[in-house]
């Protein structure tokens, strides 16, 4: 029987499209924890997850850079996901460790795949099939929002002035590729 050797890769590895002077580009090695607080341990996990990062769990909708360049992102009351850059398949286990047992740690890493997109044009590509108000005056660096982008469940989380990172499920990652590159396209 011949030997088969099986090679994870992201859904769209390789990704990298450039539309007047706008960038869409599938981050590499990127890995996806949740963390979710003890009922009645939500302060004892919040203390454990400022020493991990060196920054506090933010609030609800809004997601902080840690000081090792990790993005923690509060989904809901009890809620966060870790997401940084990791090229082995053992995030959730570094995260758990860091944490020292004070959150509940679960990888999502195959769940979930990533874009980003920024440039001059990435708000208005994104105001096309978002139903969310973008506006830098209501959506700020920092912020995240679950929302559905062309009938797609999608994170997104505003990472800087110009700059979105998307999340959505890796199952649908194509047809996810497909309508933001389409929106892009129909912009310029």
């Amino acid at each position: 029987m011949p030997e088969y050797t099986l090679t994870s890769a992201a859904p769209l590895a390789g990704t990298d499209i450039s539309v007047a002077g706008t960038r869409l580009m599938a981050p590499a090695d990127l890995a996806i924890v949740s963390v979710a607080l003890p009922l009645g341990e939500e302060k004892p996990a919040g203390k454990a997850i400022r020493a991990a990062y060196g920054v506090a769990l933010p609030e609800v909708g809004k997601s902080s850079l840690a000081k090792d360049d990790s993005r923690l992102v509060r989904l809901g009351s009890d809620l966060a996901f870790v997401i940084f850059v990791h090229p082995t398949p053992d995030a959730e286990r570094v995260v758990a460790a860091r944490l020292e047992g004070a959150a509940y740690t679960t990888d999502q890493t195959d769940v979930w795949m990533a874009l980003d997109l920024s440039g001059p044009s990435a708000r208005r590509a994104l105001e096309r099939i978002c139903p969310i108000d973008l506006h830098p005056d209501v959506f700020a660096i920092g912020d995240s929002a679950r929302t559905m982008m062309e009938h797609l469940g999608t994170l997104i989380i505003r990472t800087g002035d110009d700059s979105y990172r998307l999340l959505s499920g890796s199952s649908s990652a194509g047809s996810f590729l497909h309508a933001i590159e389409t929106s892009l396209a129909n912009i310029t």
